[in-house]
């Protein structure tokens, strides 16, 4: 007999610092009965600085205190937008799963630390929300990441596999699906995170909007070949990153438009290199986040990779909002005690739940 499905808010906001997504679904935690509206509400400038100020602190302070609260009142803003927006009253919700903002994230010292209030949103939406998700996982001795695999096996039980699902954001991270539902996951190395850096550095931009300042430079070769020498490469799964993990810098002295173009094949090679520890090839490399929506990394990537490139939008899945809809998906898994992490994605001993529950 199924469990009943509850309606679902899912809110993510990744290191790449853009803003807060919102996602509703609704779901008995292991299938996806319906997608509902999706939302995304930017930072502002000062709560982006101050967010960028609290990166790679590992104790509290003013700074973190500061930034938990931007981000805290972003999302309650985010949330009643989002239901002013759709037209959706707050009470018809069940659940709310608040990803938060990470800092820091040290799996190896078994610490990570994602900023932002859950029992102060839960009061200020009318709702229960589930926070924290990562943490058992990294208390248990698991990377804490990627969370979205899971949910990625939902969304894809009737593709062929074993395919390959790269999510692009600040960091980048890979789900590989086998033919019986097996899971590996784990971050490839950069996503845009560098080329983000590097346009605010050196050309007075966010981010390079449809890889254009990229299209127009010359890739370095020489200095991808050694960017793929890098450790982590050859490290086995399961492997996690921090933000601030993978820089710029390995950039320094190229133009700004070669230096955009050579970070840019840098994250089309990682994501590449990951297939060494897939246990079959995929068959398809299915492509999300921020990434997507770039066609110079896509053209990349499918040269890097010589595979099958497809973007979930082309599947019908909505990009903009998949990792918002998973962080609703966990919040139900975890309200029903389902594990959200396993030993193939995040090298936890056993298949584990988690997550904190604030009522309203």
């Amino acid at each position: 007999m199924s469990s009943p499905s509850l309606r679902a808010l899912g809110l993510m906001s990744g290191t790449s610092v853009d803003g807060v997504d919102v996602a509703l679904i609704e779901t008995d935690g292991e299938q996806v009965r319906s997608f509902g509206e999706f939302l995304t509400v930017p930072y502002a400038d000062d709560v982006r600085r101050q967010i960028r100020t609290a990166f790679g602190a590992e104790r509290p302070s003013d700074a973190t205190a500061a930034a938990e609260r931007a981000v805290t009142e972003a999302h309650v803003e985010a949330v009643k937008r989002w239901s002013r927006k759709s037209g959706t009253p707050l009470s018809t919700l069940d659940v709310v799963g608040f990803h938060g903002q990470t800092i820091t994230h040290r799996p190896e010292r078994r610490f990570t630390w994602q900023i932002g209030d859950g029992a102060v949103l839960a009061r200020a939406a009318g709702v229960k929300v589930v926070s924290d998700l990562r943490i058992a996982d990294v208390k248990a001795g698991g990377q804490g990441a990627p969370l979205v695999p899971v949910y990625h096996a939902a969304l894809a039980h009737e593709l062929p596999k074993p395919l390959a699902v790269v999510n692009i954001g600040g960091v980048g991270n890979v789900t590989w699906i086998g033919a019986g539902g097996s899971l590996l996951a784990f971050d490839t190395g950069p996503g845009n995170g560098p080329i983000d850096d590097w346009c605010a550095r050196r050309a007075g931009a966010r981010f390079d909007r449809d890889g254009a300042l990229a299209a127009s430079g010359k890739v370095d070769r020489a200095r991808v070949e050694r960017f793929s020498e890098h450790r982590y490469f050859s490290v086995k799964p399961p492997k996690s990153l921090d933000r601030g993990d993978f820089s710029d810098s390995w950039a320094d002295g190229l133009r700004v438009a070669d230096g955009a173009a050579t970070l840019t094949q840098g994250t089309a090679r990682a994501i590449a290199l990951a297939a060494r520890h897939f246990p079959e090839p995929a068959v398809q490399w299915v492509i999300s986040g921020g990434g997507a929506r770039n066609p110079t990394l896509l053209k990349a990537i499918a040269e890097e990779t010589r595979g099958n490139i497809v973007t979930v939008d082309s599947l019908g899945w909505n990009g903009d909002a998949l990792e918002a809809q998973a962080f609703a998906f966990l919040a139900v898994r975890s309200l029903r005690g389902l594990p959200i992490t396993f030993p193939g994605t995040t090298g936890v001993p056993r298949p584990l739940t988690g997550g904190k529950v604030d009522l309203p």
